[in-house]
């Protein structure tokens, strides 16, 4: 299934998330949540409201309100999860995980590898990224500080269908996850479409898990493949629409997972297209899109006609003023412009 059925139920990512919660708080009694602001009776269900109403179902014993610490929030999961509970901390936006970076790169990283394998570390960090109006410490994409430690999981869920099983496979995994979620893709209530975007997808009733490390293809193409994620994702899209009326098809992929990073599904795509762009919100210098073409010009060269393009966000930090922060991010036009310079270049 992709999640894009029509006439089908369809969620938002918030709700879709929160349904993956609770069916797998109640089928597995170790799992709980732990974080600021999310147990409270008749509160506002964290920061994004995906906890609202999970105190009234499980309790406070498992919907855990903490102080304003990142270290103890992380601490006290690390340890639970150690300890054989699965722990699901949240923190209220990603830019907070500097707060408790020993705790998830020294301790939750590495702890499988130190003890020979005796101490797993099964806990889901959710962590809201993605600028919207802000500023320079409220809307970052850290993704990529991620991607370079051993021994962490890190997806990035862009559609209900797929966040609700990403999800659901985090929480049953093993190792720590880091789930990257763009604050302004959760369609909270009232909020289901946001910038001519329709936040709602296909997801089924019944029970489904989708795989770490499968990536989707959202739009089939034969001139240039587009790998997005996030809102630059739904932007890749729309540029490809424009696109596809001045006969430039794009096959746009969507990774899902960082690490692990399914390279063959964008291997595959390359070799049809010969062309490469990778688009993210997160800076240009050092972002996951370097990796990425590192892999692809180091596995793919051959196929490449043409240099691999990447779009991103300028090296600066993020302005609070919505006009400066939009300059800021890839939007619509320049990822059309880029293409089209590309497409247009011959090898």
């Amino acid at each position: 299934m992709t999640g894009d059925q029509v006439g089908e139920r369809r969620l938002s990512i918030g709700a879709a998330i929160r349904e993956a919660i609770i069916e797998e708080m109640q089928r597995d009694e170790r799992v709980f949540l732990i974080g600021e602001d999310i147990g409270i009776p008749g509160g506002f269900g964290g920061a994004f409201g995906v906890y609202l109403g999970l105190p009234e179902i499980f309790g406070r014993d498992r919907i855990i309100d903490t102080p304003i610490s990142e270290k103890a929030i992380a601490g006290a999961a690390v340890g639970a999860a150690m300890m054989g509970m699965r722990p699901i901390p949240d923190l209220q936006y990603s830019d907070f995980v500097f707060e408790c970076m020993d705790e998830i790169v020294n301790q939750a990283a590495k702890m499988r590898y130190m003890s020979g394998g005796r101490i797993r570390v099964p806990l889901v960090l959710r962590l809201p990224v993605g600028a919207s109006n802000r500023g320079a410490q409220h809307g970052q994409s850290p993704e990529s500080y991620f991607i370079h430690v051993p021994g962490l999981k890190v997806v990035c869920p862009s559609d209900a269908y797929h966040a609700k099983g990403i999800m659901k496979a985090a929480i049953r995994d093993d190792d720590p996850v880091l789930v990257f979620e763009h604050k302004l893709l959760y369609g909270s209530k009232g909020r289901e479409s946001a910038g001519g975007l329709d936040l709602t997808a296909h997801v089924p009733e019944e029970e489904y898990v989708v795989p770490l490390g499968q990536a989707v293809v959202k739009r089939a193409g034969t001139d240039v493949t587009i790998v997005a994620t996030h809102l630059v994702l739904y932007r890749c899209l729309a540029a490809a629409e424009i696109l596809a009326e001045e006969g430039i098809e794009c096959e746009v992929i969507d990774p899902l997972s960082l690490l692990p990073l399914d390279v063959e599904t964008i291997y595959a795509s390359v070799d049809r297209t010969g062309r490469l762009v990778i688009a993210h919100e997160d800076t240009l210098t050092g972002g996951w899109g370097a990796e990425l073409a590192a892999r692809v010009v180091g596995e793919r060269f051959d196929s490449l006609r043409a240099p691999i393009v990447r779009i991103a966000g300028h090296d600066v930090p993020l302005p609070v003023a919505p006009a400066l922060e939009e300059a800021v991010i890839p939007s619509i036009d320049r990822i059309a412009d880029q293409v089209r310079a590309l497409v247009a270049a011959r090898r």
